[in-house]
């Protein structure tokens, strides 16, 4: 029997309690519309041909109501982690725009295991976000 096992990451989810800050600073500083949202709990963003979903966490906790999607309840609280696949080049050129916009940059520096480059910096929720070269992982 062949072992199974997951094609790659469909959805990754953060949380954020302030959803219409969050949606300033995507669309703002990192250039992402949603394709779709709901006040108050929810919003969807394509990047690639991955989703990136950012939940208010007060809102999906609760079970759903009858007749409802039957999603089950889920959320987390505290800061969450994202990194986005950028080359060297791509990185810099974050780098400079995320301090031409205000946008501290917490850590910058070359993995020395692998020569790969990393940025972090935060959303207006706390989230931690890191611009990487795939070598960090091993990936081209």
């Amino acid at each position: 029997m062949a072992t199974l096992r997951p094609e790659g990451v469909l959805e990754t989810v953060l949380y954020a309690r302030d959803l219409e800050a969050t949606e300033q600073f995507w669309r703002d500083i990192l250039g992402l519309e949603p394709f779709s949202r709901m006040d108050g709990r929810q919003l969807f963003y394509r990047c690639g041909n991955q989703v990136l979903l950012i939940f208010n966490p007060d809102a999906t906790i609760v079970p759903p109501k009858g007749g409802a999607l039957p999603v089950p309840p889920h959320g987390a609280t505290g800061e969450g982690h994202v990194c986005f696949r950028a080359s060297a080049k791509e990185i810099a050129d974050w780098r400079a725009h995320l301090v031409a916009n205000g946008v501290a940059i917490e850590s910058d520096f070359v993995w020395p295991a692998s020569g790969g480059r990393s940025i972090y910096f935060r959303d207006p929720a706390g989230n931690c976000l890191e611009f990487a070269e795939p070598k960090i992982w091993g990936l081209t």
